[in-house]
Order: C-alpha cells, then structure tokens, then sequence
C-alpha cells in the first residue's frame, strides 16, 4: 500500500470537461448564429426556438461535464451527472476498479454501490487507475482509524 493523498483532493475526467467545454460553446455560437440569420419568413417564436435549443444543448454539455469526487478530511463528495452524495469515511467499504469498468464503483457500509463517474477510464486508463488506488489508499487509511 502507498501513502495516502494529500487532503483535499479532486479527480475529474479534465479532457472530457475540455471537450464538452467547447463543444457546448460552437453549439451556443451555431445555434444563435442560425437564429439571427434565419430567412425573413421565419417566425420571432421559430428564432427563440432555434437559440433555446441552442441552449438545451449546451446545458446538457455542461450537465456531462459534471462528475467529479472530491475528499476531504471528513469524507469524500462524488459528484454524478445530475446528482451529489456526500460520504463519510466510514459509509465506504471498498473502491473497485476491475478491467474493463468504465468508473469507479464505490460498496458503502449499507450494501449499496454508488458509481463515481469522476474516476473513469474515458480520460485515460493508467490516469484512473492512479485516481482509484489513491481514493482505495485514503479509503483504507481512513478505515484503519475507525476500526
């Protein structure tokens, strides 16, 4: 086992907020840009229609972007696409990682897993696999207290 993280410390897939990062801008910049060039015929509804769905799109963009874990001393918050779970250290049991995952999922004391998609294998494998034996190593350090 090696030694745990410095506290605090964050893990989030970097490339795919960068990606979705623009990708949500060009589609911010197209969609208004269609809206203000549309034919004269076009509707003022069919021009706000045109940047709302330029603007639903990007919201989704950034709702991807979301994922993230965090640790702290107290705990550790994972962050998924739509929602956030704060743990303490004593409701995680166990990090798992196994070949072929695309994140990290986390057994907690109550039989339950939660997945912690801000660990996950689309950034880079050995970046997760890094991510996953730190949080396991600050899993195991902070269960070695409690115990």
């Amino acid at each position: 086992m090696s030694s745990p993280a410095e506290l605090p410390v964050t893990w989030s897939p970097r490339r795919n907020r960068v990606v979705l990062g623009v990708i949500c801008a060009v589609f911010l910049v197209l969609f208004t840009t269609m809206a203000v060039a549309l034919p004269p015929h076009w509707h003022f509804n069919d021009r706000v229609a045109m940047f709302c769905s330029g603007l639903l799109f990007a919201a989704v963009g950034v709702m991807l972007a979301r994922p993230q874990v965090k640790a702290d001393a107290e705990g550790v918050t994972v962050t998924n696409f739509v929602r956030s779970h704060r743990l303490t250290w004593p409701q995680i049991v166990r990090v798992n990682f196994r070949q072929g995952d695309p994140w990290v999922t986390l057994d907690l004391a109550d039989g339950t897993a939660l997945a912690a998609v801000g660990i996950q294998a689309g950034g880079g494998r050995a970046q997760a696999v890094r991510a996953a034996r730190a949080l396991r190593d600050l899993v195991d350090d902070r269960g070695a207290a409690r115990a």
